[in-house]
């Protein structure tokens, strides 16, 4: 392997080199006054989603707003604004439900009623996928494991 790459060991005893991908430097520019305005809302009938926040920026000094329908039909609103000299504030307030939240929830699976063939009948059968297991094991140390041959 290559001089300095490092081996990674496994539960099954050790790995090739890993290559190591050279440092990539980026560049930064500094904004000594940011300026930003965002909006955006969701409103989804199917599933009672309602949300919105608009923000903007001018500096240091942000302000801001967004509110959501509760579990219970109401809608919270959040005023906030946040600069050096006060930090985050914000204020928030309740109105009341407009009209009741229904949720709508999809069937998880469709069933097919089974064919008979002939007088044989045959029972549905479902399958579901079986995901492999996933090992983790912290590597305090490189490992030299020796080959068993049982």
């Amino acid at each position: 392997y290559a001089s300095g790459s490092p081996i990674v060991a496994t539960p099954y005893g050790l790995a090739a080199p890993v290559a190591v991908a050279p440092a990539v430097v980026k560049t930064v520019e500094f904004d000594a006054h940011p300026h930003y305005s965002f909006t955006y809302s969701v409103n989804d009938a199917s599933t009672g989603d309602v949300k919105s926040q608009s923000e903007s920026r001018d500096g240091d000094a942000v302000t801001g707003q967004y509110s959501f329908i509760e579990a219970d039909g109401t809608r919270r609103i959040v005023d906030y604004t946040a600069n050096d000299a006060n930090g985050f504030n914000a204020v928030v307030r309740k109105e009341a439900a407009v009209a009741p939240v229904a949720k709508v929830v999809a069937p998880i699976a469709k069933v097919v009623a089974p064919v008979a063939i002939g007088a044989a009948y045959h029972a549905p059968v479902y399958h579901a996928p079986i995901a492999a297991p996933v090992y983790h094991h912290p590597i305090a140390a490189p490992v030299i494991a020796k080959p068993y041959y049982g």
